[in-house]
């Protein structure tokens, strides 16, 4: 039984490390600086602090420990990294927010492998690079309509 047990915690991590690691990806051929290193990280310890909190729920008893509130910390951790991602450059321009929100999302990969739900962390995996990939090139597209030639961006 033990070994079950282990073998299906080596699921978890090495599922949220190869979609991590596939989010990454677009990331670094984007060349952004949170690239496969970053996003395989942060989705892998997503789901590291979910089992570890899932294995002390079912080691320990305390009085009334509920392991969510470890995962929603991640939450909150992944935001905090992300933040740190974003930059306002003197022009006013701000840059970052897609990694940043890359970021938090490879975090809910990590905390849905973690948990065990993987239909759902490959279903994300897949609408964040089609978010990364596909409506990149939309936006450019639509970047070069006449509408958008002489007017400034709003930079939030």
């Amino acid at each position: 039984m033990m070994n079950f047990v282990i073998a299906d915690i080596y699921v978890h991590l090495f599922l949220a490390m190869a979609l991590g690691m596939a989010l990454g990806v677009e990331r670094f051929i984007a060349h952004k600086t949170a690239g496969m290193r970053t996003y395989t990280l942060v989705s892998l310890g997503s789901a590291l602090f979910v089992i570890i909190s899932q294995q002390v729920a079912a080691q320990y008893t305390f009085g009334n420990f509920d392991p969510l509130r470890i995962a929603a910390q991640v939450v909150a951790a992944a935001g905090f990294l992300g933040v740190g991602a974003i930059f306002q450059h003197t022009s006013g321009r701000v840059s970052g927010i897609t990694t940043a929100s890359g970021l938090w999302v490879a975090a809910g990969v990590g905390m849905a492998c973690g948990f065990g739900l993987y239909a759902l962390a490959v279903l994300v995996t897949i609408l964040g690079l089609f978010t990364f990939i596909v409506l990149w090139f939309i936006e450019a597209q639509l970047r070069k309509l006449p509408i958008n030639q002489n007017t400034e961006r709003d930079p939030l």
